[in-house]
Parts: structure tokens; sequence; C-alpha cells
């Protein structure tokens, strides 16, 4: 069996920070923007903190922290040298930029990277814990969170609730499956997050039902795809070989945050050299299924492979 984060001594879990609040749409360039400009000036205050933050954010305080919880998480903007200060980091600066590839989030490829941002971080335990752990592919938001509360007593977490676990699923779940509309909700209550177009999590007709989506991702581009797994392995591995059995059950791998059958992923891995100029090949030698490397990249570099996901045409682009 593979080791897991979530199981190692002294692994702190995180079920809080998004405020209960799913990421919406628009979110992740807004704090881009205001990071960024409060780079160019040289505040030494955070602007998430300061007075102006509801009015320059348009939400309430608590909206507020959720947006950096989200921009944080997300890997949009990172922690800066001066106190509170944040500062935008290359993803954010590749995709959210003014002239960045998709600042308006209009290309499958970014929903598809910001999951992987999130599915993949250890410390956001309940994201990691489905994508990478749960055993069935239906469940109720009560099994999560009996799950988790099972495993987070056994292995002795400190600073844990019942309530605040609840909350984190309930929030998980609205991240990737749309909450049904009712006549009580407000314009801002039915907002989807953008990362429900990705269609992995489905609700199915029983209440509160839903079903995880395994198989192949067509809207998944190869780039991104890539790109995960260069992230992946410079985390998992230093040897210059990855198996198939690795990339595809090994918690936090691609083929579990992605949700992809062996079969599927091996699809994507035969033809994973034209992603990356030779750089990683395919290999099936002597009845061994395995990823070769001949350069070692870091994930700053990695991350020029999703550069052809995005086209200057419309082509692939979120209708």
């Amino acid at each position: 069996m593979f080791n897991s984060p979530l199981y190692q001594i002294g692994y702190q879990p995180q079920f809080s920070g998004h405020e209960t609040f799913p990421m919406r749409y628009g979110w992740l360039k807004k704090a881009y923007d205001a990071v960024k400009e409060s780079q160019e000036s040289d505040h030494d205050y955070s602007i998430f903190n300061d007075e102006g933050a509801i009015a320059r954010f348009g939400v309430g305080k608590n909206m507020v922290a959720s947006i950096r919880h989200w921009a944080t998480q997300c890997d949009v903007i990172k922690a800066g040298n001066k106190g509170n200060q944040a500062e935008v980091s290359e993803i954010g600066k590749k995709i959210f930029d003014n002239n960045g590839l998709d600042p308006y989030m209009e290309y499958p490829s970014t929903p598809w990277l910001l999951h992987w941002k999130l599915a993949s971080n250890k410390k956001l335990t309940t994201w990691y814990w489905v994508f990478s752990h749960f055993p069935t592919d239906s469940f109720e938001r009560d099994n999560i969170v009996q799950a988790l509360e099972k495993l987070g007593s056994e292995k002795g977490w400190s600073r844990m609730s019942k309530s605040t676990i609840k909350r984190d699923v309930e929030c998980f779940v609205r991240t990737y499956a749309a909450k049904p509309a009712t006549g009580k909700q407000t314009h801002e209550d039915t907002m989807e997050s953008p990362l429900t177009e990705l269609s992995l999590l489905k609700a199915i007709g029983k209440k509160d039902g839903f079903r995880v989506v395994r198989g192949a991702k067509p809207t998944l581009g190869d780039g991104v795809f890539a790109y995960a797994v260069v992230s992946f392995w410079n985390n998992f591995s230093t040897a210059n070989t990855i198996s198939l059995e690795a990339l595809a059950h090994q918690p936090g791998s691609p083929g579990k945050v992605f949700q992809l059958s062996e079969e599927d992923l091996t699809d994507r891995l035969t033809r994973i050299d034209i992603a990356t100029d030779g750089e990683l090949k395919w290999s099936e030698t002597a009845g061994l299924k395995q990823l070769v490397r001949f350069k070692t990249m870091l994930d700053s570099e990695a991350l020029n492979l999703i550069d052809a996901d995005y086209k200057d045409d419309f082509e692939g682009k979120v209708a």
C-alpha cells in the first residue's frame, strides 16, 4: 500500500479558511489584480485586512477572507516577505495577468489546473482525502464526515470538530457540484464554482447522493496533465523512472486527482513525449510500464508545458 501524508505522524488537518464559501468566478482575478497593484505601490500592509478591503473586493468581510483563501490555495498568490502582505505567484502571472493565458477563465484547462492545485495539496484534508482515499464512487455528505472523523480519531488529529468538518465537506461538494436552486436563495447563493465545469462530482437520484466521476477527461489538456505529472514526480521521487502504478494509485497522483482509470492514464502517458518535447517518454520494456525522464524539470520550468493548452483562437474555450 502506498504511503499517504494524511497517515503520517504529526499531520495537521485543515478544514477551514474558506468561510464556507466555495470558490466563485472572478475571485481569483480580483485577488491577483489587488495583490499586484499592492506590490507595485510597495504597500507594507495586507490588502485583505485593511479598512478598504470590503470596498475593494465588493463583498463582506468573510468573503474577503474566502477570496484570499482560494487565491492562496490555488497558488495564484503567495505569502510575501513583508508581514501579512501577499505577492503574486508564477501561476498567477501566467494565467491571471491582463496579458496572461486566461485571465477570465475561458479555457477548460484553467479549472483543471486549479483542481490539481487543490486536490493534490495534502494540507486541504477533505479535498485530498476524497480524491485520493475515498474507497467507493458514491457517497453522501455524512459518509465523508464520518470517515474523516474516524481517521482523525485514529491518528490523534488535534483541532478537529464534527461541525467544522461538516462545513468543510459541504463547501467541498458545492465546489464541484452545483447547489440546487430554491426560492430562498439569493443571486450570490446560486453562483456556481468554476470547478463544476469539470463534472467530477455528479448528484445522483437519492437525497444528498453524489458520485465521483471516474474515466477519460476529454477537456483535460495534455499540457496541464504533463505539468501535473512533473509536479507529482518531483515530490514523489528523485529517480529517473516512475511506474504506472505510482502515477495511477499513489495518493496525490495524477491518476487519483484527475480520477483516471489505468487505461485512460496510459493513453495519456503514451503521448506525453509530444507535450514535453521528448523530455518524458513512455516505456514498456521487459514488461515494465513506466515513464522515463531525460531531464529533471523544476515545477517552475514545467509550468511552461501548459502553454500548449491555450490557443489564440476560441477553440476549446468554455461556451
